[in-house]
């Protein structure tokens, strides 16, 4: 879900969708549901209801599912109703015009009924167990709930990484400790379906400047400090389908400009600590910038809207249009070299790579 037109959703009102009905804040009525999974989706038929499927398989009367739809123009709605007549916990919202991703996920809350809210991804599967494993630690009445996932293939038959946060015990982070929980947990925050935030708390925190950025959850994570303590589940719950996200065509300008946006944002954390985990500018690196080259996803319209406005010096837009222009297969073998060697997360560099369009095989399957 990548588009930026916002259209009229409202997030946090009563809305009334085909005869469901989205209850407020404290109503009775939403005393029940401990849990509600939710899920933004747009164009996601095919991944969708394998999804759905590993939920509901783990469902209880304390828990819901809650799919807003972002205006599907493929067959999502019918995947998810054909669900909806064997899985009563699910409830289903369609907007007739997409939203964006921030926005959509701030609705989507909106339209939970849970004491929590899982900010699940569409097209990820969980792993058997892992409602259980939140419902438990959902009584011990943490502001957040962090699980740890693992990373497979597009079909799951290859496992990429068993323990993406590299964690071995659970983690618990009073609220004293925010900087540290972002220095140590915030890369893995990243990927929206590690969050599991009580409902109250994310009504209660600003979320509108944090529309377009793509990171919603982390910008309201890490906006103040949390109330009560965090807990990172390090047993992996969720297992992440590598290689299919709909924003790749974006990807330098999600990762490089728009969470470098959103973590200079962050007022509560030191920018000794930002500093130490992220580059300020990382559109100065010229590896950096090779990297995406060589990913397929850095060219010279990306140099001309996102790194020239922001490069002062005659000799770094050299260096920087330079790789906009470097040749992109060539590029991408060079890449694949460098992944060729081990590093922390060399493998799915490398699976990136692949992924590129630069790729000789995929190079000459376009041509």
């Amino acid at each position: 879900m990548s588009h930026l037109d916002f259209g009229e959703f409202e997030p946090y009102r009563v809305v009334k969708k085909r005869g469901r009905c989205c209850i407020p804040y404290g109503s009775d009525q939403t005393m029940s549901i401990k849990l509600s999974i939710c899920i933004a989706t747009r164009n996601r038929g095919e991944f969708i209801g394998e999804t759905l499927e590993s939920i509901a398989a783990q469902c209880t009367s304390s828990v819901e599912i809650v799919v807003l739809d972002g205006a599907s123009s493929d067959n999502t709605e019918q995947v998810v109703r054909a669900l909806q007549n064997a899985v009563p916990a699910l409830r289903y919202f369609r907007q007739e015009k997409n939203g964006g991703v921030d926005r959509d996920y701030d609705a989507v809350v909106g339209l939970a009924l849970g004491e929590y809210c899982w900010l699940m991804s569409d097209d990820d599967l969980l792993m058997p167990g892992a409602v259980d494993a939140v419902m438990r630690a959902i009584e011990r009445n943490y502001s957040l709930i962090v699980v740890n996932t693992e990373i497979r293939n597009l079909d799951f038959s290859q496992l990429i990484d068993g323990n993406r946060l590299s964690f071995f015990e659970d983690r618990i982070y009073p609220p004293s400790q925010l900087e540290a929980l972002f220095e140590q947990v915030s890369g893995h925050l990243g990927y929206i379906g590690a969050v599991v935030i009580r409902r109250d708390l994310w009504g209660a925190r600003t979320r509108e400047q944090y529309y377009g950025s793509y990171f919603i959850h982390v910008g309201v994570i890490f906006q103040w400090p949390l109330p009560n303590d965090t807990l990172v589940i390090s047993q992996p719950l969720v297992s992440i389908r590598f290689g299919n996200t709909q924003w790749r065509p974006k990807e330098f300008e999600i990762r490089m400009i728009r969470w470098t946006e959103l973590v200079s944002s962050l007022s509560s954390i030191s920018p000794e600590v930002r500093a130490r985990c992220y580059r300020s500018e990382p559109w100065r690196s010229i590896k950096s910038l090779m990297f995406y080259r060589a990913k397929g996803t850095y060219d010279l319209g990306d140099y001309q809207r996102w790194v020239k406005p922001r490069l002062a010096s005659r000799w770094d837009r050299s260096k920087a249009y330079a790789v906009a222009c470097f040749p992109g297969p060539l590029a991408n073998l060079i890449g694949l070299i460098y992944c060729s060697f081990k590093y922390h997360d060399s493998t799915i560099h490398y699976l990136d790579m692949k992924a590129s369009r630069f790729f000789i095989r995929n190079w000459f399957r376009q041509a």
